[in-house]
């Protein structure tokens, strides 16, 4: 998240919500230049705006495991954020991406709470598409994209029975703290820190509406090393959360999460079962289910 331009908040204190929104117009490539099927879509919000998306299917021969609904990060546009889904489709999860308003080539400008009808129009469209139903539907939210998620989930309970899981990548907790954290990194903004981080909007930040999604297992990924959106962040939506809720620490840089073969084998097998899926401290360890009731043996023990 390119949180530094909070220091824009100098300049104006009118359409804080603009402040938290980075898109950049165009599509600078597309997935076929990573050698994967595509198909580009147009979605339609409630108050008529066209937004642009991508479907990635499975590839011909791999079983479906399950839709993922890609809510990606508050800068650039869809094209930058592949990253954090290309490896899904050939494990067997089709995955849509969607633009909000006002990034790549969807139309509008974003603002709150107004970009909550594009994640809306998502789940409309997933809805009528015949190659979901029946399919278990996962909601894959990184930075920014995760905190929406969170707050629309919480606004619209109706859609929490249709999630298998949620998985955060690097969100924010809270809008304002993240923004008081900026303005920390640098000698000029320090001594401004309290009262401009209070012109932010946090009405809407996931530490809000956390304690209420209750239901929907949990999967929060957050990097020790995230010099954007401090680990207290996932740590203090960690602790908010109801159960089934799991809390897996990383390493590396801002949502470069899936970067690591590692992190995306721990999502995988997280995807197997959300309800019970503890989450692991060295890839080698035994996933710590519950065994059948009918079993008389004990569980394994995970290696320390």
């Amino acid at each position: 998240m390119r949180i530094l331009g909070i220091v824009c908040l100098l300049l104006t204190l009118s359409g804080c919500s603009s402040l938290l929104f980075y898109p950049e117009p165009g599509q600078p490539f597309t997935p076929d230049k990573a050698k994967l099927e595509f198909r580009d879509l147009t979605l339609t919000t409630a108050d008529g705006l066209k937004l642009h998306g991508w479907w990635l299917p499975v590839p011909k021969g791999v079983e479906v495991k399950g839709t993922v609904l890609h809510l990606h990060g508050n800068g650039g546009n869809l094209s930058y954020h592949l990253g954090g889904s290309w490896w899904l489709p050939k494990e067997g999860y089709q995955v849509l991406l969607v633009d909000y308003r006002g990034y790549g080539l969807s139309e509008g400008k974003p603002s709150l709470p107004a970009i909550y009808q594009d994640i809306d129009a998502a789940f409309k469209w997933l809805d009528q598409a015949p190659e979901v139903k029946g399919k278990p539907l996962v909601i894959l939210g990184q930075s920014l994209g995760g905190s929406m998620a969170v707050h629309y989930l919480v606004q619209h309970p109706e859609r929490q029975p249709q999630i298998k899981a949620l998985v955060l990548d690097g969100a924010p907790a809270s809008y304002r703290d993240v923004g008081r954290f900026a303005l920390t990194t640098s000698w000029l903004t320090w001594p401004f820190q309290v009262p401009l981080s209070w012109l932010v909007p946090d009405g809407d930040s996931a530490i809000n509406s956390m304690a209420q999604l209750k239901g929907v297992p949990k999967l929060i990924y957050h990097s020790i090393d995230d010099n954007l959106v401090p680990l207290s962040n996932g740590i203090r939506l960690y602790q908010a959360a109801p159960p089934p809720r799991v809390l897996q620490l990383t390493r590396g840089g801002h949502v470069q999460t899936f970067a690591d073969p590692v992190w995306r084998q721990v999502m995988l097998r997280y995807l197997e079962d959300p309800q019970h899926f503890n989450g692991l401290r060295r890839l080698g360890e035994i996933p710590n289910y519950p065994v059948p009731l009918n079993s008389k043996d004990e569980p394994p023990e995970s290696p320390q």
